[in-house]
Parts: structure tokens; C-alpha cells; sequence
């Protein structure tokens, strides 16, 4: 009955994902279209807001495709997604600012961000051995191998928990700045929010279904051992 219940939840978190990610495309498409008032591109706000912050040394490039948008840690460059470098939307505007929030939180060191990038070199081998490991353990009744996997997941499950206010903190730092420089009006900051809550829900969204599969394979490892 507990697994029946798990694999119900599991379902459930799964369909929570696919429709958060549809969200976050249609709720950045809607306001796409919806030019800020200040004129601004996304290139045109990551630059002030970078600027103002004494990042003049940090970068920024355009790159092919949608939602690519991203801060880079290790060679310290902010590149945006071409819809968001180029256009003077307020969804182009919000996601180029929540990536400078990265920068700005790299520059002082943002307790959680510096925890993700120290955790990152293990989870990147962790995430690629685990699911072999739970795979091979469950086949071949091995609970040791089951046990190994569970811990190298669970580095994985830890690092999208660290993800979440990193990504939350970013967006806060973002709809700050740009309401007080003017990059947007307080009317604007509505839909602001919307686009950046919704793409902070995908995070949310996988945080919850990695964490459920974890909970499954600890119970499968409980199980074997009886």
C-alpha cells in the first residue's frame, strides 16, 4: 500500500513538472509580448544593473536558443538567450536581470551559491553514477549497491534543494533593482513576478519529484534488508 502511495505521488509530481515547464514557456511568451516602458532590452538592463554593482568586467553574449539564459561562475559571463538579448519585452528585461542577480550574488559570495559551486564536482559525478548503481542493486537484490546509490542520489537531491533559494534570492535581487533604477514601472512589476515565479517553479517542481524518488529508493533499500 506505502509503494502504491508513492508511485501515485511520484505520478503526481511528474505531471506537476511537465505542467510547470509549459507554464513558465507560456507565461514568458505572454509577456513577450508586452514591451517595458522603459525601452530597455534584456542586454540593455543586464549592463545597468551589472554596471551599478561594480561588475563592469563581467560580460554578456547572446546565445542560440529559448531559455538559455544563464550566468556562467567560472568564466564569469552573463549570457542571454537571443528573444531576451535583443528584445525590449518584460519578460526579456526580468529573465536578463535574474541572471545578473547570479552575478551580483558571486560577487558577494552568497552563503548558498558558494555552497552549490563547491558541491557541484560531486554531484556531477554522483548524479551520473546513481541511477546505474539503484539500477544494478534492485536487479540483482544487492542492497550495498542500492545503499552506495542512494547516497551518491541524495547529493543530487541536496543540490536542487540548495538551488531553490539561490534561484529565489536572484529574482528577489532582480525585482529590487529594477523597480528602484526605474527599469520597470511598479504596474510592470506584476508582470515581473509572474514570469520569474513561474520559472522558479520548475525548480520547485523538480526539487519535489527528485526528493519523492529518493523517499521510493530509501524504502525499496528498507525493504531488501528485512
Amino acid at each position: 500500500m506505502y509503494f502504491d502511495g508513492m508511485y501515485i505521488l511520484i505520478i503526481i509530481a511528474f505531471i506537476f513538472s511537465l505542467w510547470a515547464q509549459f507554464r513558465v514557456k507560456g507565461t514568458f511568451n505572454k509577456w513577450a509580448q508586452v514591451e517595458n516602458g522603459s525601452g530597455m532590452t534584456g542586454y540593455d538592463a543586464a549592463r545597468h544593473m551589472l554596471d551599478a554593482n561594480g561588475l563592469h568586467d563581467v560580460p554578456i553574449e547572446p546565445v542560440p536558443g529559448a531559455l538559455s539564459d544563464h550566468y556562467d561562475p567560472i568564466h564569469r559571463v552573463v549570457r542571454l538567450s537571443e528573444p531576451v538579448y535583443y528584445e525590449r519585452s518584460i519578460a526579456a528585461v526580468s529573465v536578463a536581470c535574474h541572471e545578473v542577480g547570479h552575478a551580483i550574488q558571486h560577487k558577494v559570495s552568497y552563503p548558498m551559491l558558494v555552497a552549490r559551486h563547491k558541491m557541484f564536482p560531486i554531484v556531477n559525478f554522483a548524479s551520473g553514477i546513481a541511477p546505474f548503481l539503484l539500477i544494478a542493486g534492485i536487479l540483482f537484490q544487492a542492497f550495498n549497491l542500492i545503499g552506495l546509490g542512494i547516497i551518491f542520489f541524495s547529493a543530487a537531491v541536496a543540490f536542487q534543494l540548495v538551488t531553490l533559494p539561490v534561484e529565489f534570492n536572484a529574482s528577489n535581487r532582480a525585482r529590487e533593482i529594477m523597480v528602484s533604477e526605474g527599469y520597470i514601472t511598479n504596474e510592470e512589476e506584476r508582470g515581473v513576478a509572474k514570469v520569474l515565479n513561474a520559472a522558479a517553479l520548475t525548480y520547485v517542481a523538480a526539487a519535489l519529484l527528485s526528493l519523492l524518488e529518493l523517499l521510493r529508493y530509501i524504502m525499496i533499500f528498507a525493504n531488501s534488508r528485512e
